[in-house]
């Protein structure tokens, strides 16, 4: 079984048993061994409780085709962007990111970790339905390929640490809420290796997710770390989504920074490595972040929300670094891939050597006031997109590219649909409180006008 719709654009997500199962895993191997076209490719898992038999039988299809597979075992998704990076492997990760337990799902990259495109996804989705639903029969290949285990764990952790100086760091005491998700495996592992007391929230690896969904754009999911900071005294919070390649950043008085905040922070900070170079946003970014990059000698390119985009884009500018809203954040020197350990390690580097608390030195990374995103279910997306254009569109400029964006003078307001889920999000951003929580409000009634 393989429903339509958990083929999304930048990956597979569903629930497991119901929009799709065992037969399903088995059909998407077959797929993309033919797909990829590659003699060896490496797969890793998340803890969601699927994840055996969803990678048993992906593994299956596999080896049918005659590929063989390193099995990396229980991995983070930067891990597998690691591992396919560093070990020259197009790569599999089975997850299903920040989603319930119910669901589950599949990243996939090139060699190098680089993204694969839309074409390949759509055809991916193509060749295993109709492997599926047997309207095409499977031939097993003379020869099945090999399983290889390999642990990349201690690999992954001296990898990320040598992106980022950690020398000469003030002692620090930090929290790390891993939500039961695959941070409970990594970040135990690299902090041990730094001045820190690690206070650590929900580091058992649990694919039911029993203290909260392991989803951080969600304010809900941050309380527990934000008390836990106010509680012990912490410098910083670190709060990582499932399978670990976002990361949520709390000050010191248990406050959310703002991801665009983080991304202006870690981009000065590749501009002084790297002079000039370019720094890639999505279309929710704050401007601020253009504008901090701009008065430090570097500029800016633009992509869609999304990780394939983001990579892409990196690559064909050879960008240094690129950060999303939604708190992905990608280095050049991490394969161009996203990975919340490498950001974490960048804002305990510059916190720690500085005297300064992180409220104030994210202070003048922060310029306008946002609304943070706001999810709706809408019957008509493209309905709802159209009645914002035409009532705000007037004196402002409109961009399809991404959803809709009206861009006014010292405000904008994106509209778009979700690339993983069912929902229609929101984001504003002005100078002006007053005005930024106006165009909130008004461009939410325009939206439930079809509930």
């Amino acid at each position: 079984m393989l429903d339509s719709k958990i083929f999304k654009a930048n990956d597979i997500r569903g629930i497991f048993g119901t929009e799709w199962d065992a037969r399903g895993a088995w059909a998407l191997g077959v797929a993309y061994a033919g797909l990829i076209g590659e003699p060896t490719v490496v797969v890793s898992r998340d803890m969601r409780l699927s994840g055996p038999e969803v990678m048993e039988e992906f593994i299956h299809g596999v080896v049918s085709q005659g590929t063989s597979v390193v099995d990396a075992g229980l991995a983070s998704t930067d891990g597998l962007w690691f591992a396919s990076g560093a070990w020259d492997l197009p790569g599999v990760q089975i997850t299903s990111s920040h989603n319930p337990s119910s669901y589950n799902g599949m990243k996939f990259c090139r060699r190098g970790a680089k993204p694969v495109t839309s074409e390949f996804l759509i055809e991916l989705k193509q060749r295993a339905q109709d492997i599926d639903a047997g309207v095409v029969p499977v031939t097993e290949a003379a020869v099945t390929g090999s399983v290889e285990r390999r642990d990349l764990l201690g690999e992954y952790v001296d990898y990320v640490l040598s992106l980022v100086d950690t020398s000469g760091m003030r002692h620090l005491k930090v929290v790390v809420d891993a939500g039961n998700g695959m941070a409970s495996l990594t970040a135990p592992a690299v902090l041990s290796r730094l001045d820190v007391d690690l206070i650590g929230l929900y580091l058992k690896l649990d694919g039911s997710f029993p203290n909260h969904q392991p989803n951080p754009l969600e304010p809900k999911n941050l309380v527990d770390a934000q008390k836990a900071v106010r509680d012990n005294g912490a410098d910083v919070g670190l709060v990582f989504d499932g399978d670990a390649d976002r990361v949520f950043v709390i000050d010191e008085k248990g406050d959310v920074v703002n991801p665009s905040a983080i991304t202006g922070m870690i981009a000065v900070a590749e501009l002084a490595r790297d002079p000039g170079a370019t720094i890639v946003v999505n279309t929710i970014t704050s401007d601020a972040v253009g504008e901090i990059v701009a008065e430090h000698g570097g500029r800016v390119a633009h992509s869609k929300v999304g990780h394939t985009f983001m990579k892409a884009l990196m690559a064909s500018q050879n960008a240094v670094f690129g950060g999303e809203h939604s708190a992905h954040y990608y280095f050049r020197d991490f394969f161009g891939a996203d990975t919340g350990m490498v950001a974490g390690l960048h804002v305990l580097s510059m916190l720690g050597h500085t005297d300064t608390p992180l409220s104030e030195l994210v202070a003048s990374y922060t310029r306008y006031v946002a609304s943070g995103e706001i999810n709706s279910t809408v019957a008509d997306q493209q309905a709802a997109m159209t009645r914002v254009a035409a009532a705000l569109g007037t004196d402002a400029a409109i961009s399809w590219e991404d959803g809709v964006k009206i861009v006014g003078d010292g405000w904008w307001v994106s509209l778009r649909p979700s690339n993983t889920e069912p929902l229609l999000r929101l984001n504003v951003e002005a100078k002006d409180a007053g005005v930024m929580e106006r165009l909130r409000d008004d461009v939410l009634a325009l939206v439930k006008e079809d509930k």
